[in-house]
């Protein structure tokens, strides 16, 4: 299997298997509920493990909860509540919301809260290396000192564009460098969760979280490391220098996301065109909300609007009918090799789309039922109550003796109760509407 790689700007082949593959992938800043656009990164890295374990690997995948941010105090105080709990509250939201799409858990889910111990240790080691410098209470990484740092953005030799952005001036004015970025924060009065340190009471930096978090549940180096697109710089940038500069290899490859997209413009939080994961899955359900990802690469950016999501909502349609209503023996269609051989090419799920619909139009069920199981997708028909049964039992008796207004009005009785009648050749179906 080869993936794209954000690093070298290009393919880049797995180990064969059983590998391992270990995998980190950037879970949310926990504060509120999750955005769809937050869930591409998780059903991404989920369908990824399940594909490789198919494929006969053996598969570890982290995925974080940042539950220590200046965005989870900001979000805290107008509510009157301990930043704690607004985090414990949120993470608790981001399991249940991601839990309804039905693909399962990531091997081991770490809190920044949990790993404070390994992120003093990772600092300590920086500033030893005197690639991190004390100042105020707060330390410093030193870009200066990191000659391959602006490499995965591609923004290398241009010292604007790799400025670490400050929250306070202050922070700023500590700086050695413009471009130097925190990985230690002096606890501020309005600041209610800090931990004990060499360098003063404080707190952990955004960056320094993830790279003790993947080193302590993958070790100093791994094989894949994801997340959007938008973290790419500065996050994922810092992330390669503290743990490089720090003597770790860290991820081998790195797999960027394309960001959802809400009429054009990206959906965010901080701009507030979001859709929760929650409410989307209400509205048109899991199914539909799965297919509509498949349907573009990962890599690419991905439209969000009622047109695409009702095509999503039809395609599910379509492949729940070729279970309820097979047309004739099963004809020649693509082999699994062939799904096999699209995801294996940088993860192509439009391609596998297009497979798993030329099964349904041939009527190769099994295929389609293995295929769709792999996405977390399964056709399961439901048994209608026996009221309703009763009800089609005395409407296919209406038609036999020829009274169609009483069989239509029958047809209503079951359609007013969320289901459908279809006439097939050995007498009726009932499916939920």
């Amino acid at each position: 299997m080869r993936l794209f790689d954000t690093y070298s700007r290009g393919l880049v082949e797995l180990p064969e298997p059983p590998g391992p593959i270990r995998m980190y992938f950037c879970g949310p800043t926990v504060y509120q509920r999750i955005h769809i656009g937050n869930g591409r990164p998780f059903v991404i890295s989920m369908w990824l493990k399940r594909w490789l374990e198919e494929s006969g690997y053996q598969v570890k995948l982290a995925e974080n909860i940042t539950d220590i941010n200046d965005k989870i105090y900001d979000a805290a105080r107008p509510q009157g509540i301990p930043s704690s709990e607004l985090a414990a509250q949120a993470a608790g939201w981001y399991v249940e919301d991601t839990d309804l799409l039905g693909l399962g858990r990531p091997d081991v889910e770490p809190k920044a809260t949990e790993s404070v111990d390994e992120i003093v240790e990772l600092i300590g080691k920086l500033v030893d290396r005197e690639l991190a410098y004390p100042a105020g209470g707060d330390v410093y990484f030193r870009v200066a000192r990191f000659p391959e740092y602006g490499r995965l953005s591609g923004r290398e030799g241009d010292e604007d564009s790799l400025r670490n952005p400050s929250e306070e001036p202050e922070q700023a004015e500590l700086k050695e460098d413009p471009r130097d970025f925190a990985l230690w924060k002096a606890n501020k009065e309005d600041e209610d969760t800090w931990w004990e340190s060499p360098w003063g009471r404080g707190r952990p930096g955004w960056h320094i979280e993830c790279s003790a978090m993947a080193e302590k549940h993958l070790g100093p180096v791994f094989e894949i490391h994801g997340g959007g697109n938008d973290l790419i710089f500065p996050h994922h940038e810092n992330e390669i220098a503290q743990s490089r500069g720090a003597g770790s290899d860290f991820a081998q490859i790195w797999m960027h996301n394309g960001m959802l997209e809400l009429t054009g413009e990206k959906m965010s939080k901080s701009i507030g065109n979001i859709v929760s994961l929650r409410e989307a899955v209400a509205r048109w359900g899991r199914e539909t909300i799965l297919l509509y990802f498949m349907t573009a690469h990962w890599r690419k950016p991905i439209d969000f609007n009622e047109d695409v999501l009702e095509q999503a909502k039809a395609q599910w349609a379509s492949f729940a009918n070729a279970f309820l209503t097979p047309e004739g023996p099963p004809r020649e269609a693509p082999r699994w090799e062939e799904l096999a051989a699209a995801l294996d090419d940088d993860f192509n799920t439009p391609q596998a789309l297009a497979i798993l619909h030329e099964w349904r139009v041939a009527n190769q069920l099994e295929l389609l039922e293995r295929g769709l199981k792999l996405f977390g997708l399964a056709f399961e028909k439901a048994q209608a109550p026996e009221q309703l049964e009763e009800l089609a039992r005395a409407r296919a008796e209406a038609r036999s003796r020829g009274d169609f207004r009483e069989a239509d009005r029958l047809r209503g009785e079951i359609e007013a109760e969320g289901w459908e009648i279809r006439d097939v050749a050995d007498g009726f179906q009932l499916v939920p509407k």
